[in-house]
């Protein structure tokens, strides 16, 4: 498997073969069934990036507009953070769900927060492990049928992904990314799956928080209808509109759009957020009091040596730094710290007066917040004119 897996890596695979291996992943596993909802089941997927909490915001969203979401997620690894870590810093929240979970948390939620539970495409688990100990992670071949395989076998109607590139992505380059939301819409497209992809650019991180309890108390002060940076807000609700069109929940983007805002004005995201924080064991006090989320101990703010305009704040070395003060995994099973990270008050593209705080570490100690504070005060970068941030979403790939 090793060398077939090198063989993949450096000849690549055509699209025929892409479709057979990911058969052969789905086929080793069980299929979910969920004919017997009375309304369209889809989900997202993201490739990872700094910053990225839009799932915690997405699902919630989606089942206030009549999506069910059976959404299987993932935990951080390296520079980037996993759903699961976010969303496990909510005390006794469980995300160990079986099959049976998953339905009951559908019928009586709208949605759901998983692991993969083993039962469906099992042989991706074992591949991966391979690709890991044989540098062979980075085949777009590979990612798709790995991507691809856990998506059809859970049974979905329609699929967004939002495939990220640049300094803080998998993907660096983008015509890399579009080679794989290319390629993942194709195989999709050959199981039945309607899928679309948004290319959204992750040279800095997402919103204005880094960090498992931190990302997630961003998430909440969102679906309270509170003011969210502006980023995050254009790709949860535009990754929730184009679901809901191809879903066939609405049949235009205007309207699609639309009701998106109001779920999220009138407070029906956030009451689904509350019901499965409950439904999963969770505190659904965190909703009105996110206070009672893990913090950390040493409070540090960082502030603008002169006044001017960031320019420029590296997504790589910030998730990077995060790993370093202990808020993520450089191996898969290590513990992380749900309480650290960094909060970011102004971001590229905004000005900054001299002495202003731009950034505020969350460290466990004294020793980490000074490492911290001297590693990103050493990669943002300022600029005596104005900025113009570049745009989040890049591309759609139908």
């Amino acid at each position: 498997m090793a060398a077939l897996l090198m063989a993949v890596y450096f000849q690549g695979m055509t699209d025929e073969e892409t479709l057979a291996l990911t058969r052969i992943m789905i086929d080793s596993g069980e299929r979910w069934d969920w004919s017997h909802l009375d309304g369209p089941v889809g989900d997202k997927h993201s490739t990872g990036g700094v910053g990225d909490k839009v799932s915690l915001v997405l699902a919630p969203l989606l089942a206030a507009c009549g999506v069910y979401v059976p959404m299987v997620s993932g935990r951080g690894l390296g520079h980037t953070g996993g759903t699961l870590d976010k969303m496990e810093s909510i005390p006794g929240y469980r995300t160990d769900l079986t099959h049976d979970d998953f339905d009951r948390l559908l019928r009586s939620v709208g949605y759901a927060m998983g692991g993969q539970t083993g039962a469906f495409a099992p042989l991706d688990k074992e591949l991966y492990a391979l690709r890991d100990v044989t540098g062979t992670v980075e085949s777009i071949p590979l990612i798709t049928a790995s991507i691809m395989s856990k998506k059809i076998a859970e049974g979905l109607d329609a699929l967004v992904l939002d495939v990220k590139w640049g300094d803080g992505a998998f993907m660096r380059r983008r015509d890399d990314a579009e080679r794989l939301a290319e390629r993942l819409i194709r195989i999709g497209g050959e199981f039945g799956l309607k899928t679309e992809a948004l290319l959204t650019d992750m040279n800095q991180p997402l919103g204005r928080a880094v960090g498992h309890a931190l990302e997630l108390g961003e998430a909440i002060a969102m679906l309270r209808g509170e003011p969210v940076e502006g980023r995050l807000r254009e790709v949860v609700e535009g990754l929730a509109a184009r679901l809901l069109v191809v879903s066939g929940a609405d049949a235009g983007e205007a309207a699609a759009a639309g009701r998106v805002r109001r779920a999220l004005a009138e407070g029906g995201a956030l009451e689904r957020f509350r019901k499965n924080v409950e439904a999963q064991g969770g505190d659904p006090r965190v909703t009105d009091d996110p206070a009672r989320l893990p913090s950390a101990p040493v409070r540090r703010e960082l502030r603008a040596p002169r006044a001017g305009w960031i320019a420029r704040l590296p997504a790589h070395a910030i998730g990077e730094e995060l790993v370093e003060i202990g808020g993520g995994r450089r191996v898969k099973g290590e513990a992380v710290d749900l309480g650290v990270g960094f909060e970011f008050p102004r971001t590229v593209g905004e000005r900054v007066e001299e002495g202003e705080t731009w950034c505020v570490v969350h460290a466990r100690s004294d020793a980490d917040a000074d490492l911290a504070q001297q590693r990103l005060e050493g990669i943002v970068a300022w600029s005596d004119s104005a900025v113009e941030p570049p745009p989040v979403i890049t591309a759609r790939f139908a």
